[in-house]
């Protein structure tokens, strides 16, 4: 089986609402890179002449710009935040740039929903191409890996959003605020 493997660096800042009395309540952030492996798991065979499962451009042009205009410099937060509140009311400019997880945005649960955000973009492209895992390296020294089901992984009973969140939809969103 063939697997392209695709990186990215972006940079985030996150709190985990749920930690009160921890270091990570406070917002912090992190340059975090994000691997992703894509494989074709109908069919590998080569076609002898382009031999290749699909252009690199092709497979990587909507991931790599919503990584860079979206996912980059945005501010992670729980759905049960009260910050989300202040920015509703005080700067509604800047809901665009708030990335929304069901509860705490811990790099386990950006895995879960960046893996299944990819996999909408590759659908939406139709070429039988998905991704089977991912890797988010929050430090030199934490990495998170995810492959699997999303939705088993997820505990959305509480997520305020439509019942097809931003991480399944082939489009720019991370968030549901709008």
């Amino acid at each position: 089986m063939f697997e392209i493997c695709f990186t990215r660096r972006y940079s985030m800042s996150h709190r985990l609402y749920s930690l009160k009395d921890s270091r990570c309540f406070v917002p912090h952030g992190h340059n975090e890179f994000v691997k992703v492996y894509l494989s074709r798991p109908e069919n590998d065979a080569l076609d002898g002449d382009t031999n290749m499962m699909a252009p690199f451009d092709t497979l990587k042009k909507t991931w790599h710009q919503w990584v860079d205009n979206h996912l980059d410099h945005s501010l992670h937060l729980s759905d049960k935040d009260p910050l989300i509140g202040f920015f509703r009311d005080n700067e509604p400019e800047n809901l665009a740039h708030l990335l929304v997880t069901p509860g705490d945005p811990t790099t386990e649960a950006l895995a879960a929903c960046l893996f299944a955000k990819i996999n909408a973009f590759l659908n939406d492209l139709g070429l039988g191409i998905v991704c089977r895992r991912l890797e988010i390296e929050e430090t030199p020294t934490n990495t998170v890996i995810f492959h699997g089901d999303p939705d088993k992984a997820l505990c959305t009973d509480s997520y305020p959003g439509p019942a097809r969140p931003w991480w399944k939809r082939a489009d720019m969103s991370i968030n549901d605020l709008a």
